[in-house]
Order: C-alpha cells, then sequence, then structure tokens
C-alpha cells in the first residue's frame, strides 16, 4: 500500500510573531526538520505559502523523498486540497502531517499507518488532557478528552471524498468524521509539540539537544 504524505506549513505564523516554519531550530529551519521526520512515506509533498515556494524547493532540495513543494490556500483545508493535487492517484494512503512539528518520532508514523491498514477511515494521534478545563458555564470533565496532534493518516479515497465538497476544519480528522467516517486515537507523543509561540522553539531545542546527548 502506497504511502504518501503532505507537510502543511502555509500559516502566517501570527501567535510566533514571525514565519515560525524558517525558524532556526539547532542548525535547521523547523520545516526541515518536520519533513525530515516523516517515516514510512514513499513521497512528500510540502505545501507553503505562495511567496516561500521557490525558497522552500531550494532549501528542502537535499531531503530524500520531497517530490514537490506547491502554495497553499487562504485555509489550512484549502491547503491540505492544494497538497492533494500533489499526491498520486494510485497513493492508497495519505498522511497529514503540521510543519510545526518537528519532533513527531520514526514510531509515531509507523503506528498512525497502522491503525489506517487496520480500518480506520482516520486516524489521529492524541495525548491525554492534564490541565483542568472549564467552559464559562461552569468546569468540563475532562475525562476523554485528548488534545489532537500530527501527523494524521486516512485511506486515500476516504480523504479526497472529504476534501471534494470544499469544507474547513480545524484538523482533517474533523472533515472525513464529518462525511460519515470512523475515528481511531492512537497514542499520542508529549515530545510532539507544536512551534507556536517563541518558547515552543527553546523547548524544542532542549528536547533536540537531549535525544542527541
Amino acid at each position: 500500500m502506497s504511502v504518501w504524505t503532505i507537510v502543511v506549513a502555509a500559516g502566517k505564523g501570527d501567535r510566533f510573531g514571525a514565519d515560525k516554519q524558517s525558524a532556526d531550530l539547532c542548525g535547521r529551519t523547523v520545516l526541515e526538520r518536520s519533513v525530515a521526520a516523516v517515516n514510512g512515506s514513499e513521497g512528500i509533498v510540502v505545501v507553503v505559502s505562495e511567496t516561500a515556494v521557490e525558497e522552500v524547493a531550494r532549501r528542502l532540495a537535499g531531503l530524500d523523498r520531497v517530490a514537490v513543494v506547491v502554495a497553499g490556500g487562504a485555509t489550512r483545508s484549502a491547503s491540505v486540497r492544494a497538497g492533494l493535487t500533489a499526491v498520486p492517484e494510485e497513493a492508497s494512503i495519505i498522511l497529514v502531517h503540521d510543519g510545526a512539528r518537528p519532533l513527531a518520532s520514526r514510531g509515531l508514523f509507523a503506528a498512525v499507518v497502522a491503525a489506517v491498514r487496520d480500518g480506520a477511515d482516520a486516524v489521529v494521534p492524541g495525548v491525554p488532557v492534564s490541565d483542568s478545563l472549564r467552559r464559562l458555564e461552569g468546569a468540563v470533565d475532562r475525562s476523554g478528552m485528548f488534545a489532537v496532534q500530527t501527523p494524521q493518516g486516512f485511506p486515500a479515497a476516504k480523504l479526497r471524498e472529504a476534501h471534494a465538497c470544499g469544507g474547513d476544519a480545524s484538523d482533517d480528522a474533523t472533515l472525513v468524521e464529518s462525511n460519515g467516517g470512523r475515528v481511531v486515537v492512537v497514542e499520542g507523543e508529549a515530545d510532539n509539540l507544536k512551534i507556536t509561540r517563541p518558547i515552543d522553539l527553546l523547548v524544542a531545542g532542549e528536547l533536540l539537544g537531549s535525544s542527541d546527548g
């Protein structure tokens, strides 16, 4: 079963205050590390802002399996759809990974692919929520609540079908679920943080340093 991965990195980085994908993380950009983390894929499609296509393509030229760098859209879902157009029709499984998650492990990619092969319509890594949760109206029971990560995995036909309507959602599993698909949660990783604010970059640097040591 042919596996391809779409790495989505077309966001503006408003909360980071700059282009977080190009930020330096121990000698390589965040995006380079996120792409290099991809495991078990025959090919990788990288989606970035229109103005960054040429620069990112140059930076990623030395990485194996990067098939193409394409321009994204106005929303995350639109960017994934742009990536889908570059994934070969013969791909059986498609993973979608955040360009701002540089620390996802090889094992996590393998676990997501295995769950798709076992019959799930959508697979998401999840980490149990440890903080207390509240709505304005009162406390929320956090039991059974997960913080969702990427990579997320899908049978290619299910993902393409969910995106065919042109809808938007915070992640692709939500689109597949709204289209009648069954979502399976696999165990995520505490270290698989998303670079959202400058402090996250510092934490990621410390985690990389400790793993190298």
